[in-house]
């Protein structure tokens, strides 16, 4: 099962936040400081690894916070998410996430 979603229109729903615990994400965020910064990870938890990105947790990312949620893919298996998000980082998934997911 694959679910995508731009995030402005997810994450204030609760029905969401309930689906949000049983699902493994690839999600893609923007710095607001620098747009031009962009960052593609995986994670179980879309709104606390936000979290740690903007309080600065992430060497790769703390310099361009703070950090918007622009995308997220949601699986139901962690080995289909982890599979996407390598994919979505090599040149013909990165072509793909600048088409159809920024």
């Amino acid at each position: 099962m694959l679910y995508i979603f731009k995030a402005k229109h997810v994450l204030r729903s609760c029905e969401v936040g309930q689906m949000i615990n049983y699902m493994y994400y690839v999600y893609l965020i923007r710095s607001i400081k620098n747009p031009a910064k962009t960052y593609i990870g995986f994670t179980n938890n879309i709104e606390e690894r936000l979290q740690k990105h903007n309080k600065g947790a992430s060497i790769y990312t703390s310099d361009f916070r703070p950090w918007k949620l622009i995308s997220f893919i949601s699986f139901d298996e962690e080995s289909k998410a982890l599979s996407f998000e390598k994919y979505i980082k090599s040149g013909s998934g990165y072509a793909f996430a600048k088409k159809r997911l920024w």
